[in-house]
């Protein structure tokens, strides 16, 4: 099962290490990964997506606390949180497929970023689902390149 996991630490040099090592060495996968300091310049939020079941992570969030570096550890159940991911996608188009392409990419509330004689670059952001949909659309084109963020997320309460 995917867990979502916010991670509330200090802002200090090694604290991402610290973390990282935890999971690894203990040999839990990290699915995606992002870090970013909050509104408070002393403070940044880790949204970890990793898997396993409910001992597994009751476990990941026992050890996660005894790092003296993190102040708040939450695990996101469902319908408790909103999440994005923004991704970049370079497509492939031609003459015919970019007018097709551009549609899709309004259907999706999309942003074309980049334009070249024979490319597209292509942000969208939204939740998991979202994007999965948008990049299996855009490998009818072909897709040349792609990077994305990693899940972010905020509680809604």
């Amino acid at each position: 099962m995917r867990h979502t996991i916010s991670i509330l630490v200090e802002n200090k040099f090694g604290v991402l290490t610290r973390v990282a090592g935890l999971f690894s060495g203990r040999g839990y996968n990290i699915d995606t990964l992002n870090v970013a300091p909050t509104q408070d310049a002393a403070t940044s939020r880790m949204t970890v997506v990793t898997r396993g079941d409910d001992p597994t992570l009751e476990q990941i969030v026992k050890q996660l606390n005894k790092l003296t570096e993190v102040l708040k550890v939450q695990d996101f159940r469902e319908d408790e949180y909103v999440d994005r991911e923004l991704v970049l996608v370079k497509v492939a188009v031609d003459s015919k497929a970019r007018a097709e392409v551009m549609q899709i990419t309004d259907i999706f509330r999309a942003k074309i970023v980049d334009v070249q004689p024979k490319s597209l670059t292509i942000e969208v952001t939204g939740n998991e689902s979202k994007v999965e949909k948008f990049i299996d659309l855009m490998k009818t084109f072909g897709v040349l390149d792609l990077t994305r963020t990693g899940k972010v997320a905020l509680p809604r309460k």
